[in-house]
């Protein structure tokens, strides 16, 4: 019999996930994204010009910036001024990194797209939340700009995802909370495009070890919910 959580998700079950469109007014795309309880508001701005080791050459680019809000968590939050901490750094990087993954710089022409990323509400998955949601404003921001003469062609190439695995007490689970996420002895996040071609894989040890057949498991766990989530994105999109 397979084991239920907390919240009564079998090991392969994810979190319920929704998008909520157009958010903000001002935002070429925005998008406020649902994984159950952590909430996270992501908006997509276009600026002319690229920075200055891409000017002249044709290309784009595409940034992202993410922060935790002071009520994101039970205990206020400091804000994040002028010093980013190691893990805001590293957590904007790799949605920067998933979401340039997909996109064809050369057809963006000499432009700059800047995803935020704000975490309203912080129950773990807080980064993939934020690559799931990034996605979706990112294709509401594209379409708006054919819709508009902008660009003559689509510069996305595929759509994009990221979930979290974790072990606990030696079992694999999907998509983990905070309470599962405090526990894991083992804990992973996975990046795939459309294609289910991996982006990035970040995983470690917090407590334990994992095998190289375990590791398997852990990634077509990860596809299992990389695929439930392209459809809610493609759904959302349309």
């Amino acid at each position: 019999m397979a084991r239920t959580r907390s919240d009564q998700r079998l090991f392969n079950d994810i979190r319920p996930v929704r998008f909520e469109k157009d958010f903000t007014a001002f935002s070429m795309g925005s998008v406020l994204t649902h994984c159950d309880n952590t909430k996270v508001l992501c908006t997509v701005s276009v600026q002319n010009g690229v920075p200055k080791f891409l000017a002249g050459k044709g290309t784009g680019w595409l940034t992202a910036e993410y922060r935790m809000l002071p009520g994101s968590t039970p205990e206020r939050k400091e804000r994040e001024f002028m010093k980013l901490s190691g893990r805001t750094q590293e957590i904007q990087r790799l949605i920067g990194r998933s979401l340039r993954a997909v996109l064809d710089l050369e057809a963006l022409g000499e432009r700059t797209i800047l995803v935020d990323a704000d975490v309203l509400q912080a129950d773990a998955g807080t980064r993939t939340t934020a690559i799931n949601g990034g996605y979706v404003a990112l294709a509401l921001a594209i379409k708006k700009m054919l819709e508009q003469g902008e660009l003559l062609k689509s510069p996305l190439r595929s759509p994009v995802a990221a979930i979290s695995v974790g072990q606990i007490a030696g079992d694999l689970f999907l998509d983990l909370n905070y309470e599962e996420d405090s526990q894991a002895e083992v804990d992973f996040n996975v990046v795939m495009t459309g294609d289910l071609e991996l982006v990035e894989v970040q995983g470690t040890g917090e407590s334990g070890t994992f095998s190289r057949k375990q590791l398997d498991h852990i990634l077509d766990l990860a596809q299992s919910g990389i695929e439930q989530i392209l459809k809610l994105q493609a759904q959302a999109i349309q």
